[in-house]
């Protein structure tokens, strides 16, 4: 069953294109707009033109500008560094980074994805 969440945007920054694809449409399924990037640096061009999202999902490790470097700018700037950042990593971290709301080891279960999301991302 579809819910709607239109009114929630969501930002994917993922450099594998298969995983940013398959989160993107998961997530347009379940009514969210999604916007995605494919490294930290895309990633913040497109936050700078969104409205404030509910949720950034963000891998570590990317080329250009890594999830470690996006976070530290995001947490300098102005609104968007309000927006919780959750985490998608196959790095063997075991925190979230400073900065980040929350952590989820790839590969994500799907359902776990969605009850993460939720956690942010609330019915209207």
């Amino acid at each position: 069953m579809r819910r709607e969440h239109a009114q929630h945007s969501i930002l994917v920054v993922e450099d594998d294109q298969d995983i940013r694809e398959a989160v993107a449409e998961l997530l347009e399924l379940e009514g969210y707009t999604v916007h995605s990037a494919s490294n930290g640096q895309e990633g913040l061009s497109v936050l700078a033109t969104l409205r404030q999202p509910c949720l950034i999902l963000l891998d570590l490790m990317m080329p250009v500008l890594t999830g470690y470097e996006f976070l530290e700018r995001l947490r300098v700037t102005g609104t968007q560094s309000l927006v919780p950042v959750l985490i998608m990593t196959a790095s063997h971290v075991t925190e979230p980074p400073t900065g980040a709301a929350g952590l989820l080891r790839k590969p994500v279960e799907m359902t776990q994805l969605l009850a993460a999301i939720s956690r942010y991302c609330t019915h209207a």
